[in-house]
């Protein structure tokens, strides 16, 4: 074997070397990526915005597999943690669910039942009224009499509300008093004498509405604010 062969044998070891350096440069990134990344874990995405306060349901999430090293502790992993939970905040497309993200729906408690009336969408519910939301239920009530003044009168103060319904077409009654509009069906929590004032006021009262009660808010209505007619201003 001259020199020349000899340099040609030698330049191949050094060729087949590198390769064997490389191939064991490439495997050990990919061991150390997934001794970084480690195993996989499902996950949920968000599909679509979800406003605070309503009730979630599992059709609006998207099954995701992220590293589990890189995984929320908090990250909901199976969809039955979403039974019969409301989101606490709104909820953005795109976001990872987590349970610090969702409560349980506002239950009933011992001596109460529920309670749902259709509230008008615009003048009642103006899309702020959320379960676990307290609220003041108003009714107005025409005169009965010919000269009688109409009367607007708190019927429930600080009613606690656990459901909010989809919107709804009301279609006009028998005696035509209620035109087409839209309505959301709300649910209360209330003692029974409450119930039945609320269930008074509909069947009976011109209009229903409620006002939002401010958090924290526990100052309980005066008697005299209870009721108002228009005369009362004069």
């Amino acid at each position: 074997m001259n020199s020349r062969q000899r340099r040609g044998v030698l330049l191949l070891l050094l060729s087949v070397l590198c390769a064997i350096g490389a191939f064991v440069g490439v495997l050990t990134v990919i061991n150390d990526v997934q001794s970084k990344v480690g195993p996989e874990k499902t996950a949920y995405k968000l599909r679509a915005d979800v406003p605070a306060y309503r009730a979630l349901d599992a059709g609006e999430f998207q099954k995701v597999s992220m590293p589990e090293r890189w995984l929320p502790s908090t990250a909901v992993t199976d969809l039955s943690q979403v039974r019969g939970k409301v989101a606490v905040t709104p909820l953005r497309k795109g976001s990872l669910l987590q349970t610090d993200m969702i409560a349980e729906r506002p239950a009933l408690q011992p001596g109460q039942q529920e309670i749902a009336i259709m509230i008008d969408a615009e003048t009642g519910v103006a899309g702020k009224i959320s379960p676990g939301a307290r609220v003041n239920i108003f009714a107005t009530f025409e005169g009965k009499q010919q000269g009688e003044k109409p009367v607007s009168r708190i019927i429930v103060a600080d009613a606690q509300v656990i459901d909010v319904g989809r919107l709804t077409a009301l279609q006009a009654d028998q005696d035509g008093n209620r035109r087409e509009d839209q309505a959301v069906p709300i649910t209360f929590a209330l003692g029974t004498r409450d119930a039945q004032r609320v269930a008074y006021a509909e069947s009976f009262a011109a209009h229903v509405r409620l006002a939002l009660v401010a958090p924290g808010d526990t100052a309980p209505i005066p008697p005299g604010d209870r009721t108002y007619t228009l005369d009362g201003d004069r």
